[in-house]
This record gives structure tokens, C-alpha cells and sequence, in this order.
């Protein structure tokens, strides 16, 4: 089996550790929270999960985690939606991934909730836009019990704050709130994979290297600025899986980490 990091024995309590059968795919949907990991090793780790939930041998998962300073840029969207020079960025301990998933370029760092679902659409009875629409309503959903007001913006992937509420998109204009959560997937084989990122108590300054989601001087918000309190991410985790599994209507399980079939070399 791959071991994924560990949850601290004081982010996870004993009720919520659980023991899962693999044989039995279709009992729920588990959730891991990794802490913090590169984006290249959990990128790797979502690969393998991928490929085991397509081959049906373990239930949908959640991975939850946080990444060191990473910029990522997405397949649509090329280097010149990084503002900042390639080799003062790696001074500066930032790192910058192409990848697969949608979306342009957005900025990952400590105090940011990523979290990447890997789901088989099909048994869920969702389609590429409807799971966008279902992981935005759960975003939102999350942020009302945790205190924050959100919305969408019409013409446009992600959930917001302040501004209107459903304000529908102008070419060139930005929208009046400001971001506070972002969203790219890629769906193969009917198995989702990358996901959303919510800024909890994120460091904005970073966002200033990039056009976040192709957006020029884009506002950007967190949870701890709209509150005026401190929130642990881990705390925000736990909102969101049970946002998602209600939403999915897959029984919720936390795992202290991810296990996968072992690979036959034969």
C-alpha cells in the first residue's frame, strides 16, 4: 500500500478514525486530511487515486491539504499570466507547476484549504458543469455555517464575497466582490480529479505575482478577513466534506490516510 503524511493526532479525533473495508467501494466516501504537502507529490498521489477509484477498487475520496507557496497554471493559459520573473520566484521559495486541470493561473500557499475530490461522476449522477455548480454550492454552504456570505458570479467559476450577489459578468470588468475560493478539475474516465482551493487565512500578497483566473488586479478575500477571527483550516476541512457528502449523498468517513491496492509486479 502507498502511505500518504499523517494527520497529527491532535487535528483528528478518535471517533473519527476509521477503519475501511477496500472491498466495499460504494460504503461512502472517505476523507483524508494530508497537512502540508508539495504540489508535485500530491499531484503524484492523485494520479494513483485516480486510477484506483477508476478501476473501481476504493471508494470516492477526499483529499484535504495545504501546499507551500506553488503557482500553478492551467492548460488553457500560458507563462504570461505570471506577473513575476521565473527566477525570483524560486528565490523567494515560490514554486510554478504547469498542469492538466482547467482554469488559468492561480496561487496556492499556507493557510489555504485545498482540496481535491476523487469522485466517479457517473455514480453520483453528475456531469463536468453540474459537479463545478455542486462543489460551488458546497463552498458556499460551508462559508454560511463558518459565517462568511458567498455567492457566484454569473459567466464565471468560483465563489465570491461581497459585491452581488449573481452580478453576471462584463468582458473587461471585474466583478465587485472579491474571490475568495477557486476552482479547476479534469474528468477522466467519468473520475474527477484536482478541485478547489479556499483562501482561509492566506497570505493575498502572493496573488500579486499572477493574473489570478485570468483576471487583471483581481480582489481576493479569506475567510479570516471576512470573519475578523481566526479559523484553522483543518476546522474548515471538516465543513466542507460534510457539505460535499451530503451534497454527493455519500456517507462521510475520516481516515488518518490514504491506502491504496498494492500493485501486482508480476
Amino acid at each position: 500500500m502507498m502511505d500518504s503524511p499523517s494527520v497529527r493526532p491532535d487535528e483528528m479525533a478518535p471517533s473519527d478514525r476509521v477503519t475501511e473495508d477496500l472491498g466495499a467501494p460504494q460504503a461512502g466516501m472517505r476523507a483524508t486530511w494530508l497537512g502540508s504537502v508539495d504540489y508535485g507529490t500530491a499531484f503524484d498521489l492523485q494520479r494513483s487515486v485516480h486510477e484506483a477509484r477508476e478501476a473501481n477498487s476504493i471508494p470516492d475520496t477526499l483529499l484535504f491539504l495545504e501546499h507551500p507557496h506553488v503557482i500553478t497554471l492551467g492548460r488553457r493559459i500560458g507563462e504570461c499570466h505570471v506577473l513575476s520573473a521565473f527566477d525570483a520566484l524560486r528565490a523567494s521559495g515560490v514554486e510554478v507547476h504547469e498542469t492538466d486541470r482547467g482554469g488559468e493561473a492561480t496561487y496556492h500557499g499556507p493557510g489555504q484549504l485545498v482540496g481535491y475530490p476523487i469522485v466517479d461522476l457517473r455514480a453520483v449522477g453528475l456531469g463536468p458543469v453540474t459537479y463545478v455548480r455542486m462543489l460551488e454550492r458546497s463552498i458556499i454552504e460551508a462559508l454560511a455555517e463558518i459565517g462568511v456570505p458567498a455567492h457566484l458570479v454569473d459567466g464565471e467559476t468560483g465563489v465570491w464575497v461581497g459585491g452581488i450577489p449573481n452580478e453576471k459578468r462584463r468582458p473587461g470588468v471585474n466583478p465587485a466582490g472579491k474571490k475568495i475560493a477557486a476552482i479547476g478539475v479534469r474528468i477522466t474516465g467519468g473520475v474527477s480529479m484536482h478541485g478547489f482551493a479556499l483562501n482561509v487565512s492566506t497570505d493575498t500578497s502572493y496573488f500579486r505575482h499572477i493574473i489570478p483566473c485570468g483576471m487583471p488586479d483581481l480582489e481576493i478575500s479569506t475567510v479570516a478577513v471576512e470573519t475578523g477571527q481566526s479559523t484553522s483550516v483543518v476546522d474548515c476541512a471538516r465543513v466542507v466534506a460534510d457539505r460535499l457528502a451530503v451534497n454527493m449523498d455519500r456517507a462521510l468517513m475520516w481516515t488518518d490516510r490514504v491506502e491504496l491496492p498494492i500493485r501486482s509486479t508480476t
